[in-house]
């Protein structure tokens, strides 16, 4: 019994090869989570920036008392300042290459864990998308399926307890099919009459130009890209506990999904996240028979006997194991049956790990949008002639292309997508953006692709709301445009420098 907890269900050795490949996979995508972040911090969350975390750790540290810590976990309690975000995000790019090389993996994923989760609470509203705790998940995970020895080599390292390789899969069967069962099960008759690809490929945050020819493909192609999309999200992770056969299938299929998620839509790192997940499917004999032997000599890897993994930590491993498929096996009934609030108590109750975003659950794309609402931001000196600031990424000039971005996030981009979809008053974050365009922050303006008013801040600030649609090929063809847009009205109110209504200025 003890010798089947501590190996893996496909022999001594099954896991060996995946387990490499997927490690160095999980730190190139930390590399990318972090570089990403990294280059955009100042803006986003600096002294000078959107959302400074010094304020809301303020906040935190005034409203919480001691229970700030357990409700706000981060290092940056020690300092956030722009110095402490740099050396957050330069030990992270180290922990990352660090995994990648196989050097001390195991204090490298806890080094991962932690500062990610560090940069996920202090990021605040730029930092509360399901990928990036999906990351902190899988890197928790991931420290107990490393090797634990600080210079590891295949030909030498122990085997991971089973419970560990259960762990992953079980995480990509939860990401998989709650994805796919909410889809079912939150009312949205987009996904119930098979529409929603209809709006999907230039509704979503950041289409790609590819997405916009895919949303001129024919009604009846885009439904049965839906009854695909079900067949791989709740069919396929049924098979991830079956045998190496119907793993390979479920690896296959998955990834293909993805694949085809991230040519037509900017998902940042999380398509890559799930490739990863899904690579570890693959048994060691699939990986032996298609990587060429030179690779498998210079990793080390050899067949024979390989010592098993210590007893602390198979015990540990079978600890987490059986909190995360209690609490993960209540989110899964959640997806299915969301109304029933005594699942969804139940869950609270058992997530201990609930404030480390530790022990998620997940539903992409629960709901379908059906229009593309885009924020304009104008400055004026006089109250009469406005200049637009534009983004880098997201839609704004109909002429210019959709382009691709992933796997970094620009996280301003994204969050103008979600304010669209809200109100001026319900974005406290958007508000702070204005406030710090009015006052010329200069590392938050950077997040932008022009600043028209590049020696003083403008008097005025205000936001337009506009309705994007794509144009036809047609128009597409004769114009150049790639959008229509329609001014809807006013976003905000205009505002100015004193912070008050301009029509009590302005003659």
């Amino acid at each position: 019994m003890w010798r089947y907890l501590m190996t893996s269900p496909d022999g001594a050795a099954g896991c060996l090869l995946s387990r490499w490949i997927f490690l160095r996979a999980l730190g190139l995508i930390c590399l990318v989570a972090f570089v990403s972040f990294w280059i955009q911090a100042k803006g986003l969350v600096g002294s000078a920036g959107i959302l400074p975390m010094g304020q809301y750790l303020q906040a935190a540290r005034d409203q919480l008392g001691p229970l700030r810590f357990w409700r706000c976990p981060t290092v940056f309690w020690l300092s956030s300042s722009d110095a402490a975000i740099h050396v957050v995000c330069a030990v992270g790019v180290v922990a990352s290459l660090m995994l990648m090389m196989g050097l001390a993996p195991v204090p490298a994923l806890i080094a991962l864990w932690a500062l990610y989760l560090s940069i996920s609470v202090a990021g605040q509203a730029f930092m509360s998308f399901q990928w990036d705790t999906l990351l902190i998940e899988t890197c928790f995970l991931a420290i107990f399926l490393a090797p634990p020895q600080w210079l590891p080599g295949l030909a030498r390292e122990g085997l991971a307890p089973r419970a560990a390789q259960f762990l992953l899969w079980w995480l990509l069967f939860r990401l998989m099919f709650e994805s796919g069962a909410v889809k079912l099960t939150s009312g949205d008759m987009t996904w119930r009459n098979l529409t929603a690809l209809d709006y999907h490929y230039f509704s979503q945050p950041l289409p790609t130009w590819i997405g916009w020819y895919a949303y001129h493909l024919p009604p009846w192609f885009n439904r049965l890209s839906i009854l695909v999309v079900y067949a791989i999200e709740i069919g396929l992770p049924l098979l991830i506990f079956a045998g190496p056969g119907p793993r390979l299938a479920a690896c296959c299929g998955i990834i293909l999904l993805n694949v085809l998620i991230l040519i037509t839509g900017n998902y940042t790192f999380f398509n890559l996240l799930a490739i990863a997940l899904s690579l570890f499917l693959v048994g060691d004999a699939a990986w032996a028979r298609v990587l060429p032997e030179k690779f498998l000599n210079a990793a080390g890897y050899a067949a024979g006997n390989h010592p098993p993994a210590g007893t602390v930590h198979v015990a540990l491993t079978l600890v987490v194991a059986l909190l995360f498929a209690v609490v993960g096996i209540l989110q899964v009934l959640s997806s299915i049956a969301p109304r029933d609030r005594s699942l969804r108590l139940a869950e609270y109750r058992l997530n201990v790990l609930g404030s480390l975003r530790t022990l998620n659950g997940y539903g992409l794309f629960r709901v379908m949008t059906t229009r593309r609402l885009e924020i304009e931001i104008e400055g004026s000196n006089d109250g009469h002639r406005w200049l637009p600031y534009e983004f880098r990424y997201k839609p704004d000039d109909p002429g210019r292309r959709p382009g691709f971005v992933e796997p970094h996030q620009p996280r301003l981009d994204w969050q103008m997508w979600f304010a669209a979809l809200s109100s001026f008053e319900e974005e406290a974050w958007f508000q702070q953006f204005l406030l710090a365009v009015l006052e010329g922050r200069q590392d938050a303006l950077a997040l932008l692709r022009t600043n028209p008013f590049p020696d003083a801040p403008p008097r005025f600030v205000r936001a337009e709301l506009y309705d994007y649609v794509p144009t036809s090929l047609a128009e597409r063809h004769h114009t150049g445009a790639w959008w229509k847009r329609t001014l809807l009205g006013a976003y905000s109110p205009t505002l100015q420098r004193r912070n008050r209504p301009m029509s009590e200025d302005m003659p």
